[in-house]
């Protein structure tokens, strides 16, 4: 029997207070600010997606990140060499590789292992060898899970995109889906994250998923921070995840 609820990690996405701050061409909102306030306010782990097209997090925040914050770093990236020499040269914590499309508002989905296996391999392979845990940002299905570990990526996270888009039982069936393909990456032994398009009114029957180690949630975030401040809003969200979490061991 279940006596105490696995632990469950959340790492915050600074990316918009950048988007906010480029909106004028200036240094304020400060990303690496918000990091330290997402900090004391009950996060693990900081996330920032360098965009080829720098349209919001830029190249010397990443240094700063890298320089002034003691929690893990997970840098998201596109697979392509000038993402990869970046995060050869950095060295953070994680990479998390996404796809990545210039037209796109947010990302629209997740990757295609097997269909990139030619081009994510030898990207993974160069990561792994410099220190960095490697992320797949995938959709929750099976076929992709299992070419995440043949790939050999030690982490994937899975897209809740569509899950946080559709309501009534689309919404109940992704919610089977996305439990049913953490509980398989963790039978392959693949550590399992989450996250995308997540707030206070959907995160909590994700967090119940007991084999997630990990939620990134960012937009929701820095959104709501406006009303309420940064502390404020993580805060909140802890204890959502929190609470979830504790009825894991109820249910069983």
């Amino acid at each position: 029997m279940i006596t105490e609820a696995p632990p469950l990690r959340l790492g915050i996405n600074i990316d918009h207070v950048a988007t906010i701050r480029n909106a004028r061409g200036i240094h304020t909102p400060d990303p690496v600010r918000a990091a330290h306030l997402a900090a004391k306010s009950g996060a693990d782990s900081i996330t920032a997606h360098l965009r080829e097209d720098r349209r919001h997090i830029a190249d010397e925040d990443i240094q700063r990140l890298t320089n002034e914050i003691d929690l893990p770093l997970n840098l998201e990236i596109a697979a392509t060499d000038e993402m990869l020499a970046i995060a050869l040269r950095h060295k953070p914590h994680a990479v998390c590789i996404v796809p990545e499309k210039r037209e796109e508002l947010t990302t629209e989905g997740g990757l295609d292992v097997i269909g990139g296996h030619n081009n994510l391999k030898p990207i993974i392979d160069q990561l792994n060898a410099n220190g960095s845990r490697v992320s797949l940002f995938i959709d929750p299905d099976l076929a992709q899970l299992d070419a995440a570990r043949s790939i050999g990526a030690p982490v994937v996270e899975l897209h809740t995109g569509r899950y946080c888009e559709v309501t009534g039982e689309e919404q109940d069936a992704e919610l089977v889906r996305l439990a049913l393909a953490a509980a398989h990456a963790e039978k392959i032994g693949l550590e399992c994250h989450a996250g995308h398009g997540l707030a206070y009114d959907t995160v909590e029957a994700v967090a119940e998923i007991p084999n997630l180690v990990e939620l990134n949630i960012g937009h929701f975030l820095i959104g709501e921070a406006i009303f309420v401040g940064l502390e404020n809003a993580v805060r909140r969200m802890r204890d959502h995840m929190d609470r979830a979490r504790a009825r894991i061991a109820l249910q069983n």
